[in-house]
């Protein structure tokens, strides 16, 4: 599952590593020198307009499968596709498991198909030097509906951190009009509301409410963690000032003040982190377990009554009450996803408003149909009606829409939406799939969510204050290679010290020495290079 949700914080590490490669001098990819066919484009394709070849094509796409919704060939998705816009898309199957290897395998034989959906922004720049993935930046006048986006919800600042050395980007992310935040803490709040204890809103309150709800239940843990404490990690790094758990990445963390970026674990913030979970533990509120137990028991002692917090998301809570509902019985307990705790640092909320997007191949070029599967990608992928249509499914069939409320029809689920219903919009018909079904306005975001996420979204919106996203750090090729080097043991020595500080295996007293030993093994240097990266192009561009 942990596959399928998007992890904001992961994905800002992982492009801020390696984003750049260079390829200014590659003038053959300069969109002047390409001659763009244009058979079966529209004339006259503007924002709002429908996508419909004016000669039929087909087009090749790399498809993702996924093992709870497997692909099939009879969808109604690809037979709408064909009669809304007279395209048929030839799939390229690519297991879920195998996706991120295929994918680099394909494209280096040169067998990989023209679209590369469920590309994570970063993870185009491997192709960047050969030529093989298309400067998609240099053509977005051909595109109106993401160019209206852009400009509509003002993301071209975030839009910029995917640039290239060369000043281009090479994949077309999903772009959602506002952060989207997912992973929270979730708590039995009928255990707080029965006691008296207020839902807490800072991690200090929740350390207070631990206390108390260990004095009542000294036989309970209180809290016990699932994706061994990386998500937790995440989503409090940034209300202590820092990155962790799964937003660490490559470590590397922008101090707006003095305009440079800094190593994340050796600030104060991150040892201020550090003691905290570390006081946790010490006083037997916060599972020593979290670390290394699986999910399955994280979970297990969840929705047997054995402990009363766990780090999830939308969709665990709804298998959590299933759960419960079978080992505690319906009525029994009440869960909530509560607003994300806020730090030191204040009432905080990081993310991005960029998704994974679509890669083009270089392929395209030679296609006589180069325009129309631009326009063909613009309107399937940003266009209001193309997103819903990926979203939702066809209007009559799988949904209807009155006064602007969408609900899908009587015989058809989606994760819970219509639980009587007998067909699954993902299963049976194609659509909401990840290879598809991403990005766009918040009402379409809402649309799909339950009253209470619905909440929960509203609530950290009212609640928090969005930080910036970091700036881009484009690394040449050969500075791309040796950061890659260098941070991968940074990283791994980090993580090791952060379980051993945090569970009481090594003293805090000893962080600046652990400072020192990062130091020793080419920290400066790793920070330096990143830097001096991030200033030339900042004077550059």
């Amino acid at each position: 599952m942990k596959e399928s949700i998007k992890k904001v914080g992961l994905f800002l590490g992982l492009f801020m590593l390696v984003l750049v490669t260079a390829a200014c001098s590659n003038d053959d990819q300069a969109s002047s020198d390409v001659e763009v066919s244009t058979k079966g484009a529209m004339e006259s394709y503007n924002a709002g307009d429908t996508f419909k070849a004016t000669e039929p094509f087909d087009l090749s796409i790399l498809y993702m499968d996924q093992p709870t919704y497997p692909y099939k060939e009879d969808w109604l998705l690809w037979d709408k596709i064909k009669e809304i816009t007279n395209v048929t898309l030839k799939p390229t199957i690519v297991p879920m498991s195998d996706y991120t290897q295929k994918r680099s395998l394909l494209i280096s034989s040169g067998d990989a198909p023209i679209v590369i959906p469920k590309t994570y922004p970063g993870e185009e720049a491997a192709f960047v030097a050969s030529g093989a993935a298309l400067p998609v930046s240099d053509y977005i006048d051909k595109m109106p509906h993401f160019k209206e986006k852009v400009e509509k919800w003002d993301l071209g600042s975030e839009l910029d951190t995917l640039r290239q050395n060369d000043g281009k980007f090479y994949v077309l992310p999903g772009l959602h009009e506002e952060v989207w935040p997912d992973y929270t803490l979730i708590v039995r709040t009928d255990i707080f509301e029965e006691n008296n204890i207020a839902i807490p809103t800072t991690w200090d309150e929740l350390y207070t409410a631990m206390k108390k709800l260990k004095e009542i239940y000294p036989d309970s843990i209180p809290f016990s963690d699932r994706f061994t404490f990386n998500s937790t990690l995440n989503i409090a790094a940034t209300g202590f000032g820092t990155k962790a758990g799964w937003g660490f990445g490559n470590g590397l963390s922008y101090d707006q003040d003095a305009d440079e970026f800094v190593y994340a674990a050796t600030t104060d913030g991150y040892k201020e982190m550090l003691t905290y979970f570390h006081k946790l533990v010490e006083e037997g509120l916060l599972d020593e377990e979290s670390f290394t137990q699986s999910d399955d028991q994280a979970v297990q002692k969840f929705v047997t009554g054995k402990s009363f917090i766990i780090n999830g998301n939308s969709q665990t809570i709804n298998l959590h009450r299933v759960d419960m509902d079978k080992t505690l019985g319906k009525g029994n307990y009440s869960i909530s996803k509560i607003t994300v705790p806020g730090g030191p640092a204040g009432q905080l909320m990081s993310g991005s408003r960029l998704e994974n997007g679509v890669m083009i191949t270089s392929k395209i070029k030679e296609s006589e149909n180069f325009e129309a599967i631009l326009q063909f990608i613009d309107w399937l992928y940003y266009s209001d009606e193309g997103q819903e249509f990926t979203k939702w499914g066809v209007e009559g069939t799988t949904f209807t829409k009155e006064n602007g409320v969408r609900k899908l029809t009587d015989d058809i689920n989606y994760n819970g939406l219509n639980p009587n219903g007998t067909k699954d919009l993902r299963v049976d018909y194609g659509f909401s799939g990840g290879v598809f079904a991403y990005g766009g306005t918040t009402d379409l975001l809402h649309s799909m969510m339950s009253e209470e996420e619905i909440k929960f979204q509203n609530d950290m919106k009212a609640a928090k204050t969005p930080i910036p996203t970091d700036p881009l750090i484009p690394y040449s090729i050969e500075d791309r290679e040796k950061a890659t080097l260098q941070s991968t043991p940074l990283k791994d020595y980090t993580n090791q010290n952060t379980l051993k500080f945090i569970l009481g295996t090594r003293d805090l007293s000893e962080f600046d020495a652990f400072v020192k030993e990062l130091k020793s093994q080419g920290l400066d240097q790793y920070v330096e290079t990143a830097n001096k990266t991030y200033q030339d192009y900042k004077k550059n561009n």
